[in-house]
């Protein structure tokens, strides 16, 4: 993994959007699901698995059958001709995914979601759709997560006929993308202080944005090798409240939750600090805000940029 090419996989992120809203405009990549389906079960590990529970949890709430199970997993879902496996590999090789793969070749529809066509996930696939986020020269899935996650929610209006434009939603999300890349200036020393502790990093975030949490985490671990671990916003009060006792607790909070005040009450009384990401909260030390951001679902394919880019400044700062 490269520190500064990372960075630059970053900073080509609006383009990579603006490309995917093109080609979903000229062609529609799951026009082969057949009508048949009756549930999806999503296959990945580690950044697809977060993208993957996202989408599984909007399906259940428009009334699909759908799970995101980990690949790793030996008990699952049992194949059918009515089940819509979803393998998501960026690379491709996931061992684990295709471990899982095995028990529904032949037997489910199995579609490959993969950065990577023609790549062993693709073998046996039924339908393979790419994720067109280019190639990740730092060694580090960004793009990749921000192009399952919307090539997620494509799916998802397909299944369910909502009606939904993801090609302006992705435009409207590069927006969001660029202003804060070209504010960064204003913004990330301010936040990369904030958060620089000597106990590591911790997200939260609601369960319909989870995924921005266990990615944003994920990236202080893999770049920089930072500790940092992520937790749903409710279940913050029962899990991850005890640590503001006795820590210097620094995390970044994502907006939208029904229990934000709640978490935002025991932070205030222990004087933890947090910086919210896409709204202000009443106790933050402060906020990072860009264009769009009022949008839950731009919100959800933009938030994680704040924390990659706090992770490039760690990474690429003097040892």
């Amino acid at each position: 993994m490269i520190p500064e090419l990372y960075l630059a996989d970053l900073e080509a992120k609006p383009a990579a959007l603006t490309g995917l809203a093109s080609a979903l405009e000229a062609d529609d990549p799951y026009s082969g699901i057949p009508s048949r389906i009756r549930r999806v079960v999503f296959l990945g590990m580690g950044s697809s698995r977060y993208a993957a529970r996202v989408a599984a949890l909007r399906l259940r709430a428009a009334g699909v059958d759908a799970v995101a199970e980990y690949a790793s997993a030996t008990l699952g879902y049992p194949p059918s001709p009515d089940t819509l496996v979803v393998a998501i590999s960026a690379t491709g090789g996931s061992r684990e995914t295709l471990d899982a793969l095995a028990r529904h070749r032949g037997r489910s529809f199995v579609l490959a979601l993969t950065n990577a066509p023609g790549s062993p996930v693709t073998e046996g696939a039924d339908l393979v759709v790419p994720m067109l986020a280019g190639e990740e020269r730092g060694g580090v899935a960004c793009r990749t997560f921000q192009h399952t996650l919307a090539l997620l929610l494509a799916l998802g209006n397909r299944l369910t006929a909502s009606g939904g434009d993801t090609p302006a939603l992705l435009r409207r999300t590069a927006e969001a993308t660029a202003d804060l890349l070209e504010r960064r200036d204003e913004w990330l020393e301010p936040a990369a202080a904030l958060l620089d502790g000597p106990h590591g990093v911790y997200t939260i975030a609601p369960a319909e944005h989870l995924s921005s949490a266990e990615q944003s985490a994920l990236m202080f671990r893999e770049g920089p090798r930072r500790a940092a671990d992520a937790c749903e916003t409710g279940d913050w009060a029962h899990v991850d409240v005890y640590l503001t006792k006795t820590l210097d607790y620094r995390a970044i909070l994502f907006p939208g939750s029904r229990y934000d005040e709640q978490a935002m009450d025991w932070i205030r009384q222990r004087g933890s600090t947090v910086l919210a990401v896409g709204g202000d909260l009443p106790g933050a030390k402060a906020a990072v805000r860009y264009r769009h951001d009022d949008d839950p679902d731009v919100a959800l394919l933009t938030e994680t940029l704040v924390a990659e880019l706090v992770a490039a400044r760690w990474w690429l700062a003097p040892s």
